[in-house]
């Protein structure tokens, strides 16, 4: 039996690459200088195809396929820019401003002034609305500005920590991350590692003394609200 080739050759962008088979689209093009945009995808982990921000046009196919989960194939040609690819990435991000508060997501405004993104192209589009959450003396949640790409969970479960503390509940539109039973954080399995608000792109996840600095809070007055919240151990929401 012929042994299956190590590597493959496609094109990408006009750009004729080979790599070792089983690299996705995602890593031969940025190991040939081609930047596709990200979301979801993080060096530190493991790639779900979750966001559709890093499509690409596969052989002309009938559906755009995620770069970074679609491993490379001998003779493939690669458009990662074309007017198809685009338009899908620009309404993408269209829908996501009228979904998320995006105000903290420098590289999601970037790349909505890349691709032309109108953010009044849906108005009346419904808004993910959540409370607040200060429960714990490290970090403060605002999922209003989460845009579920899973990489909290995901360095919080096999991609680093093995730690299990968050998770997701409700289903569609409504889903949304959360503790398990949404229990406060110090009663979780959360070690306060701090690795899920340094993978935030949006910062949905926020160091507490940043998000009380901006609040206008001074150093002392943060420190007051960590100790207060010791000693309720209850869980505040922040409207």
């Amino acid at each position: 039996m012929a042994e299956p080739a190590s590597t493959v050759t496609l094109t990408i962008d006009g750009q004729s690459v080979t790599v070792p088979a089983n690299t996705t689209i995602l890593e031969a093009a940025r190991s040939i200088g081609v930047d596709i945009p990200t979301i979801c995808a993080h060096d530190a982990t493991t790639p779900r195809g979750l966001c559709r921000l890093c499509v690409v046009d596969i052989n002309r196919g009938r559906l755009l396929q995620p770069a970074c989960i679609v491993p490379c194939q001998d003779g493939m040609v690669v458009e990662t820019a074309n007017e198809r690819v685009r338009t899908s990435r620009r309404t993408i991000l269209e829908m996501l401003h009228s979904a998320v508060d995006l105000s903290q997501a420098p590289a999601i405004q970037r790349y909505m002034a890349e691709y032309g993104a109108d953010p009044q192209r849906f108005p009346e589009g419904r808004r993910r609305e959540h409370p607040v959450l200060d429960d714990n003396a490290f970090y403060i949640r605002d999922y209003n500005k989460c845009v579920m790409c899973w990489r909290c969970m995901q360095v919080c479960a096999e991609d680093a920590q093995y730690i299990f503390a968050l998770s997701i509940d409700a289903r569609g539109f409504s889903s949304h991350i959360t503790t398990a039973f949404d229990i406060p954080m110090p009663e979780s399995t959360c070690v306060f590692c701090g690795q899920c608000v340094g993978v935030c792109p949006t910062n949905a996840l926020k160091p507490k003394i940043e998000w009380g600095l901006e609040q206008g809070l001074s150093p002392d007055q943060i420190r007051e609200t960590s100790r207060g919240m010791r000693r309720r151990q209850k869980p505040i929401r922040v409207e």
